[in-house]
């Protein structure tokens, strides 16, 4: 094994090549990093929140609130399938998962029952159907959503707020946010470098659910006001706190929205232009041209964006909303729509700010000891093994500290504080193997070997024992990394790059920069034998 063979050679001098090329821009700053040619390299490390500093939210996703949202909407899809059958109904009572409508007609029964059950639609992909429909006693219909459906809402909003949370952090230009799930219903946002946490929560907080619906205009406003609202109707309110009665039936939703972006008005104004995908354009132009002359409300988040009169069908899929908008206020509101909306409201359980000063305590206080690490495991190589032997595992060493940096600048890994720990862990491990390298090899000089075989078998016969070691230490990170969240994930990260990284410079590196030594020098006795 102790050739200086060239692809060995080779790899060793591309290996710290990439090193350089990758570890190298993280000792320039910002604008020496900008005025670098373009096709190199300019990836620096993610400081973590406890490095950088930033925001820290724990967030609570409102499942209950969701679950009596999706039942309302349950019972108004219930009260127009029926309206449109024409089934006289006597009353609604609603229950936790559903509604218990009670017919006028009690021969009516069975067409109510029909209807309903078309409206539960067929199974979905999991082959189960989420509503079901059932008689109840000899006039009444009870419509409701399944025991499985109802306890796999809260698993699924949690799922969609994460990926929402996460679109609408990233358009605020925050760099490797940190969005973990934790418990039943909880969620973590860590946003390094985030200095507004009131802003970061106001946009992470709005569910931002936009509606398209008709304004009630057969009822009036102040009968509403006066607490006469009809059943299919709700009362809402502008910015400006004028009232609108408008239908609960809700014509488009914004998860049919694709995209939207700031524009302007006739006048000059800033507006917000959006476009439907094709379901929703069919839905937009038949809901138009069946209501010409009538006003719809644009709703955003329960409050009326603006009530224009239909003028014409429109079948284009796309529009404008307008309305008394800043730019700052239409920017803010088109990141939110194009990051979708949440399913649930998120309730801020917990919130913390970590300062640049505590970021940057705990930045020397890891390099302090990773400085102080790296200089004892010299002191304990060079005297253990002399200046040779030692030094070849401190240039190992080094590499193997310029690879790490390298990819995880590369892959844009977060560095936190467990991640420098376990940096440093990473050291010990890359000397451990040399230790065992050197260890056999004085075993075979004193037995009586040669120079030659004895460096032979210290690589070949240690192989197997570090390789073990080695892949015991990553099975361990990758169920760490699997199964933690956050800094722990950080530490595995770090630990998994080190240890293969190790592996290549105790190794690799000692074999070729040993074999080099033992081509020139070619000794009559093992330096460390003595």
């Amino acid at each position: 094994m102790i050739q200086l063979s060239r692809w060995k050679v080779t790899l060793v001098v591309l290996a710290t090549l990439f090193g350089l090329l990758f570890a190298y821009p993280n000792l320039l700053s910002p604008a020496q990093r900008e005025a670098l040619p373009g096709w190199l390299p300019k990836n620096v490390l993610n400081l973590g929140l406890d490095l950088q500093g930033g925001s820290y939210l724990l967030l609570e996703v409102d499942v209950p609130a969701m679950r009596t949202a999706r039942v309302n909407n349950l019972i108004e899809d219930v009260r127009v399938t029926l309206n449109e059958a024409g089934i006289s109904t006597g009353g609604f009572q609603r229950e936790e998962g559903g509604v218990v409508v009670t017919l006028a007609n009690p021969a009516q029964q069975g067409a109510a029952f029909e209807a309903l059950r078309t409206l539960a639609g067929a199974a979905g992909p999991s082959g189960q159907v989420e509503r079901t429909a059932a008689r109840v006693g000899d006039n009444r219909v009870r419509f409701a959503y399944t025991d499985a459906a109802l306890d796999g809402m809260g698993s699924t909003a949690v799922d969609q707020s994460i990926e929402v949370v996460r679109r609408r952090i990233d358009s605020l230009g925050t760099r490797e946010p940190s969005i973990t799930r934790q418990g039943a219903d909880r969620i973590v946002v860590q946003a390094p470098g985030e200095s507004d946490p009131t802003k970061l929560e106001e946009v992470i907080g709005q569910t931002a659910q936009l509606t398209f619906q008709m304004v009630d205009t057969e009822n009036s406003v102040n009968d509403a006001l006066a607490g006469r609202v009809p059943p299919d109707s709700q009362l809402l309110a502008d910015e400006q706190g004028t009232p609108y009665l408008v239908k609960r039936r809700i014509l488009v939703a914004g998860e049919n929205l694709t995209r939207a972006s700031v524009g302007a008005d006739q006048s000059g104004r800033p507006a917000i232009d959006f476009r439907f995908d094709g379901t929703g354009a069919r839905r937009f132009g038949d809901a138009t041209a069946a209501n010409l002359g009538k006003p719809f409300a644009i709703i955003l988040d329960g409050k009326v964006i603006s009530a224009p009169t239909i003028q014409s069908a429109i079948t284009s899929g796309s529009g404008q909303i307008t309305g008394q908008f800043s730019i700052e206020e239409a920017s803010t509101l088109v990141n939110l729509l194009n990051g979708g909306a949440l399913p649930a409201p998120l309730n801020v359980e917990e919130r913390r700010v970590v300062t640049a000063e505590l970021g940057a305590d705990a930045v020397a206080a890891g390099a302090l000891s990773t400085a102080i690490g790296f200089a004892i495991i010299v002191v304990f190589m060079i005297l253990a093994y002399g200046l040779l032997f030692g030094g070849v595992s401190v240039l190992g060493l080094i590499l193997n500290g310029v690879l790490i940096i390298a990819a995880m600048s590369l892959t844009q890994a977060t560095l936190t504080l467990p991640g420098i720990a376990g940096l440093i862990l990473t050291f010990a491990v890359a000397v451990d193997a040399n230790v065992l390298i050197y260890e056999r090899m004085r075993d075979e000089a004193r037995s009586g070997r040669s120079v030659i075989a004895s460096m032979d078998a210290g690589f070949s016969k240690a192989w197997g024992t570090i390789l073990d070691a080695n892949v015991t230490t990553l099975v361990a990170a990758a169920i760490m990394f699997v199964f933690g969240a956050g800094p722990v994930r950080g530490f595995a990260w770090t630990l998994s790059i080190g240890v293969v990284t190790s592996m290549f410079s105790s190794i690799l590196v000692a074999q070729v920069l040993l074999a080099y030594w033992l081509k020139k020098a070619r000794p009559k006795k093992l330096p460390i034998a003595e």
